[in-house]
């Protein structure tokens, strides 16, 4: 019996690739889209390669909308084996800037929209006594990104709840796994370019953000690679909690547990763009410098 995958945001990126490679791996996916008009990539790229995507229109920020498409998808397969939480979206300000509704926004789709998904599967899940639940989180999920503080403060809430998650669902057979990735080509970014005015104090703050993803795009990870390391931590007889993956993750994750508190702090005393750069390469192993 093939499994059954839902993959949350599967219109673009991560969630796309993820869709196709566990199709390609024999699968049944159901993708999960905020609309039907916005798959036509996903439709082709499926197409292209050979595989077959449910699409199911759901909007993870919407409790009735969650509840639908997965009496939908229940109502098609019988079941869901895996759930890939990978719908999410980003936000920059720093915190004196950031409106608690961008902080509402951020935790609504990336903290919460996984909740909603979790506890629509976890019924079925614990009567089988099996099932792997993935959460797409992100190296800011464990470095404090500089001037992202929603995005930030939503996968630091998602890695939290995913560890307490897989004490709670182990005596049930299910596993939980966590993924934490650096820059990946996606449509996030194109998405994701602006800021609060705010008080203006933070300029470098900011600059500094938006270096790292311009050498971040410039060097991003295929998502394709993302997709076939969900493969592997659902399928694994050697399961891990973490794992950290695409340009500048592991690098990043590695150089702030072994940096310090202190060391983290201090790094915002750098006036010069130059010695930031330099210092961020010392700690990270990453190169941002223009």
């Amino acid at each position: 019996m093939n499994p059954v995958s839902v993959v949350t945001g599967a219109n673009s990126g991560i969630g796309r690739a993820t869709a196709i490679a566990l199709a390609k791996q024999g699968h049944r996916v159901f993708g999960t889209v905020r609309g039907l008009d916005k798959a036509a990539k996903l439709n082709a790229m499926a197409s292209q390669a050979d595989v077959h995507i449910d699409l199911v229109e759901m909007d993870v920020a919407d409790d009735d909308s969650v509840r639908d498409g997965f009496k939908q998808i229940q109502s098609a397969a019988g079941r869901v084996d895996h759930l890939v939480n990978n719908a999410g979206i980003g936000g920059n300000a720093v915190t004196e800037d950031c409106s608690i509704a961008l902080y509402e926004e951020c935790m609504n789709v990336n903290f919460y929209g996984a909740v909603r998904c979790i506890q629509a599967v976890l019924p079925q899940m614990r009567e089988r006594r099996s099932g792997t639940i993935v959460n797409v989180s992100s190296v800011v999920g464990r470095v404090a990104a500089i001037a992202q503080q929603p995005y930030v403060t939503s996968k630091w809430a998602l890695e939290g709840m995913s560890e307490g998650l897989a004490q709670e669902v182990a005596p049930f057979g299910i596993r939980v796994a966590i993924i934490e990735p650096g820059v990946t080509k996606s449509a996030i970014f194109a998405k994701n370019t602006g800021h609060p005015e705010g008080s203006g104090a933070y300029a470098a703050a900011y600059r500094r953000m938006f270096q790292f993803y311009a050498k971040g795009i410039s060097e991003a990870t295929d998502p394709m690679e993302v997709g076939e390391l969900i493969h592997e931590a659902i399928t694994t007889n050697q399961p891990k909690l973490r794992y950290a993956v695409s340009w500048a993750g592991p690098g990043m994750i590695a150089g702030r547990m072994a940096m310090g508190d202190k060391a983290w702090a201090a790094l915002g005393n750098h006036e010069a763009d130059a010695d930031y750069y330099a210092a961020f390469e010392r700690y990270f192993s990453v190169n941002i410098a223009p």
